[in-house]
């Protein structure tokens, strides 16, 4: 399989080029100001994420990657509901878990997130596919601010890669090293066949006593090709699971999966 093409940095973001588009209707001077203060944001944000630990700040972690007080300009963000990625980051710090695989890394606030409850010296994998539909496919200028988001002697490392495919798992095991994983966040993609896969890929991957988290599980009407409720359901009977939802019937929900 040949190397996904080099993005150019901000403007192959599909996210940005749909925001310039926008702009460009308001004239140039708009969507310089757009960028100016993308720019501006990212650095800011950054450097106050960098200098923030779980549990004592929290709060702010949660303000500044789950409210997004940057507006559409903050290029970093989490898309969780704030009392269930709280109540999933309780249940994770307590395993101070020294490998973490993320697949779906989309605006990187959940892999900073997890960055905070792993063990200081964590190693944690995000696996991410160019142009993915479900909130994926960064630009490869976001890499250095993700990897930026190690603390201590943590190794954050970034796969570009299909998850689906024999190479991503391949790349995978060689970077673990035989090392088991102790908490899987899949949160890619979201068709039935897409997440299944992912989970029986990546599952045996997981040690006894680890978990793995699925993000999305319950149904949204909005979203119709969002079936990990499927899967979820199947996977409730086979498994001890825990659900973290608030309300009912308005898509998000954290699953969590003890094996």
């Amino acid at each position: 399989m040949s190397e996904p093409p080099v993005e150019r940095p901000l403007f192959a973001n599909p996210h940005i080029r749909q925001a310039l588009a926008m702009r460009h209707e308001r004239g140039g001077l708009a969507a310089a100001r757009f960028l100016g203060q993308r720019v501006r944001s990212s650095l800011r944000l950054i450097w106050v994420l960098r200098r923030l630990s779980y549990p004592r700040d929290l709060d702010q972690m949660i303000h500044l990657l789950v409210d997004r007080p940057f507006g559409e300009a903050q290029a970093f963000f989490a898309l969780q509901r704030s009392s269930e990625i709280r109540a999933l980051l309780a249940r994770l710090h307590p395993l101070r878990p020294q490998v973490v695989v993320e697949i779906g890394t989309a605006g990187g606030g959940t892999l900073y997130l997890l960055t905070r409850i792993a063990a200081d010296d964590a190693r944690i994998v995000s696996i991410d596919l160019p142009q993915g539909k479900f909130g994926g496919g960064y630009g490869a200028w976001r890499a250095p601010f993700y990897r930026s988001f190690a603390r201590r002697a943590q190794r954050v490392e970034l796969l570009r890669l299909d998850s689906h495919t024999p190479a991503a798992r391949q790349r995978l095991a060689s970077r673990l090293r035989g090392s088991p994983i102790d908490v899987l966040f899949i949160d890619g993609d979201h068709h039935y066949e897409g997440v299944a896969r992912d989970f029986r890929d990546y599952s045996p991957l997981v040690r006894s006593g680890g978990c793995v988290v699925l993000h999305d599980i319950c149904p949204d009407p909005g979203q119709p090709d969002n079936q990990v409720p499927r899967l979820w359901g199947e996977m409730r009977s086979a498994y001890r699971t825990e659900e973290l939802v608030e309300g009912a019937g308005s898509g998000y929900g954290i699953g969590v999966l003890w094996l």
